[in-house]
């Protein structure tokens, strides 16, 4: 069994080295974080330790906050009504076809809720090979929004469900769901007609400049923690507690362009790598040698694929062809939300291991199939039209 001083160091080093192996490899730092985790457990450097797995626990929290920070509720308020109602088409089309796809091939009712996921995390990082203008990765980024809010409202549901079962106690759950999200609704009207009467109380509470102190981060800590408290109260999803406080952060304090860098550079540079080194952990690599694992995988993979390329459909006329399989590519790597809903799946015993290694496959897959597919496609666009 690893040691307390084997796994601190073992993470010290991956975390370290990641980035520098993302890019020579050219695969995101975060799936590799998964596999590095994945070795380090096989070889022995790395065990089951309760602090290890807590201070996990806390960075799948901020992961979840950090989401929320990408979400500003006015932008959305504010977005053209046609590319809503066709992002809410494509949405309903997305779970349709998931339970479709799922009674098809025979899988588990939660793969409904599993296979539509959208996450804006991976998503960002395509801004990299792309112009900010280019029309599709925009599109992508604001129904990848809306497919959030409902991934995490799917989650939320999902993981009371689990817990609780089909009983009274489900219900009284989401009942206590159903009365905090009005009263989350009225706070946030509230605030946003008194900061629109005191619109100097914003940079009193978070400062454009000078700001020695560190009020930004320390209001948004505040924030995370409080909201964490809440959600232990009421015994709901704390993941979802995580992510309202990012959305308030996200719409009301929208003046501080560079808080959501700040606060991201922390969680990547520290908890949130722990957290995919812990999942990777947990990925036993023997597995990989059990019959019908990889072929699970990348039935999950493809079936993630095949229904966002349908779904997407929704947005011709407004896409080329090649624009949609662009837009739907981008949203088939949801890889932080499906280990989120994964893990808490197989924490209530709803999947098995075989499913539960079978998804940690499935979206390292999805993340090494969809990038490398969208800089084939990036690359033979350029060569057909080198102005671009």
């Amino acid at each position: 069994m690893a040691s307390e001083i084997s796994i601190i160091v073992t993470i010290s080093v991956i975390i370290f080295i990641s980035p520098y192996l993302s890019k020579i490899l050219s695969v995101p730092t975060t799936p590799l974080e998964i596999v590095l985790g994945s070795i380090a457990g096989y070889i022995g450097f790395i065990g089951y330790n309760h602090l290890f797995e807590l201070i996990a626990e806390v960075g799948f929290f901020y992961l979840m906050f950090l989401a929320g920070t990408e979400v500003n509720l006015r932008l959305l308020q504010k977005e053209d009504k046609d590319t809503v109602r066709r992002g809410i088409i494509y949405i309903i089309f997305l779970y349709l076809l998931s339970f479709i796809v799922s009674k098809a091939l025979g899988f588990s009712s939660i793969f409904i809720v599993m296979l539509p996921l959208i996450s804006l995390g991976l998503i960002v990082t395509l801004y990299k090979e792309f112009d900010k203008d280019t029309k599709w990765l925009n599109l992508s980024m604001t129904i990848g929004v809306l497919g959030e809010l409902v991934s995490i409202a799917a989650l939320t549901i999902t993981g009371a469900a689990l817990e609780h079962g089909m009983g009274v106690e489900l219900y009284k759950s989401l009942g206590l769901l159903v009365v905090f999200m009005f009263i989350m609704a009225f706070i946030f009207e509230f605030l946003r007609v008194l900061f629109w009467w005191y619109p100097k109380l914003k940079t009193y509470l978070i400062p454009i400049y000078s700001d020695k102190d560190e009020k930004d981060i320390r209001l948004s800590m505040a924030l995370f923690f409080l909201m964490i408290a809440v959600m232990l109260v009421l015994k709901l999803e704390i993941a979802f507690g995580a992510f309202i406080a990012g959305v308030f952060i996200a719409t009301f304090f929208e003046h501080k362009e560079e808080l959501p860098h700040k606060l991201s550079t922390f969680g990547f540079g520290f908890l949130i790598p722990i957290f995919f080194v812990y999942i990777g952990s947990t990925f036993s690599l023997d597995s990989l040698f059990e019959e019908g694992l990889v072929i699970q995988a990348l039935l999950i993979t493809f079936a993630m694929i095949f229904i966002r390329l349908v779904a997407s459909i929704s947005f011709r006329g407004v896409l080329t062809t090649r624009e949609i399989i662009y837009f739907a590519l981008s949203h088939s790597m949801p890889l932080t939300l499906l280990i989120a809903i994964v893990t808490l799946a197989y924490h209530n015993s709803s999947i098995d291991q075989f499913q539960y290694y079978a998804f940690i496959l499935a979206s390292l897959f999805e993340v090494i199939i969809v990038m490398v597919g969208i800089k084939v496609m990036h690359k033979y666009e350029l060569k057909e039209n080198p102005k671009n």
